[in-house]
């Protein structure tokens, strides 16, 4: 198990894809990292050679953030917003969409569960 920016990476996934588990880097930043570094990105991460592997923290060491940095600077990014109270931070401190998606219906993954409002429970018999 090759362990690059304090995350251990699958063993026996390909080394273009294992390197996605790290945060900050996808798809097209993998390929980048294995081009730089003269890997083939089909090869699993088991066979990589040490060098080959200290050759990979190297290039995402010098020229990518990842990982904790990477989350302090958005969690920065955020809190500026809120700070200065600019419509995002404002839509940020609410909880609700950020990007201009429409919240009438939709939206649930931001505002969480449904909360029904009336209609739900059975009424009560009255006594006449």
């Amino acid at each position: 198990m090759a362990r690059i920016s304090g995350v251990v990476i699958p063993s026996e996934k390909q080394v273009q894809i294992s390197l996605t588990y790290i945060y900050g880097i996808g798809p097209k930043y993998a390929r980048d990292i294995l081009a730089a570094a003269k890997i083939e990105p089909t090869t699993r991460v088991k066979d990589l050679t040490e060098a080959e592997e200290q050759k990979i923290r190297d290039i995402i060491d010098n020229n990518y953030t990842t990982e904790g940095d990477l989350q302090r600077l958005v969690t920065n990014n955020i809190k500026r917003l809120k700070d200065v109270n600019s419509y995002r931070g404002l839509r940020h401190k609410s909880g609700l969409p950020v990007r201009g998606q429409r919240t009438r219906t939709n939206a649930r993954t931001r505002k969480g569960r449904a909360i029904a409002v009336g209609g739900t429970q059975p009424k009560a018999a009255s006594k006449t």
